[in-house]
């Protein structure tokens, strides 16, 4: 089985995985507690790629949710849970070099503990907004020491790009101007989620008179589960993170001229 670890970063990607849980779960016929319901065999060829089985045969989501301030946790119970103090400040600086940084061993020894479980581990996908501290700071910082510790392996990553529509904050282009560098230098794929595109889908597509952040995220979380359905279930195209970028099977590492989607 060709395992993958999902990271969740800030409050956005935080969001956004448990909307993405909640969908898989349900499209594998697993409950609130971890135990299949479904009645389709295929539901579980393939779900030894996002989740770890237990003795108990409670299937549980092979992910870490990080954050640096308690507002996630107190939503969100979940597996390995990093939590830092006093947030980012919406400052890129502060989660890439201060508050993040002295969070950051931490989560990699959950990230070890959680590649060493796998059989044959084919990459990591890092969910975070671009916009935030901890989202863009943090989450850059930790898929530089992914390249560094895990070379050839797969690096993914679904970042969500600000809009002045969602948020007042006059720091985001500067803190997405500054992770954009790092997705270039770290990662094989990244998956653009424009938050202006978001809205006007909620708006001109779906009819909605007021837009929230739980209509965004269910937006982005159904996006997800198309682009991970040939990973997570049988098919003609034997699924695998690489070949989104035309890397076989086996093959890792980045490579100049990667193709980002």
């Amino acid at each position: 089985m060709r395992e993958i670890v999902n990271i969740q970063v800030g409050q956005c990607g935080n969001q956004v995985g448990y909307k993405f849980w909640e969908l898989i779960c349900s499209e594998h016929g697993i409950d609130e507690v971890g135990q299949y319901k479904g009645n389709y065999n295929k539901q579980l060829e393939k779900i030894g790629v996002y989740f770890s089985e237990g003795s108990d045969h409670r299937y549980v989501p092979r992910s870490i949710l990080v954050d640096l301030e308690s507002g996630t946790k107190d939503s969100i119970q979940s597996t390995p849970f990093g939590q830092g103090e006093g947030g980012a400040g919406n400052n890129w600086a502060k989660g890439f070099y201060t508050n993040g940084s002295n969070l950051l061993e931490q989560v990699l020894e959950s990230m070890r503990k959680e590649a060493e479980d796998c059989d044959a581990i084919q990459g990591f996908q890092l969910l975070h907004s671009l916009g935030g501290g901890t989202g863009s700071g943090l989450g850059t910082l930790i898929l530089y020491h992914l390249q560094e510790e895990y070379p050839d392996r797969i690096l993914s990553s679904v970042s969500v790009f600000p809009s002045p529509r969602v948020s007042e904050i006059v720091v985001e282009p500067y803190n997405a101007a500054l992770s954009v560098h790092q997705l270039l230098e770290t990662t094989d794929e990244v998956f653009c989620i424009d938050n202006e595109a978001l809205y006007d889908i909620c708006y001109k597509t779906l009819k909605l008179n007021t837009t929230t952040y739980s209509d965004l995220n269910h937006i982005i979380s159904n996006t997800m589960s198309g682009l991970t359905t040939c990973l997570r279930f049988p098919g003609q195209v034997r699924g695998y993170l690489g070949v989104v970028i035309g890397k076989g099977e086996g093959e890792g590492g980045r490579k100049d001229g990667t193709v980002r989607t």
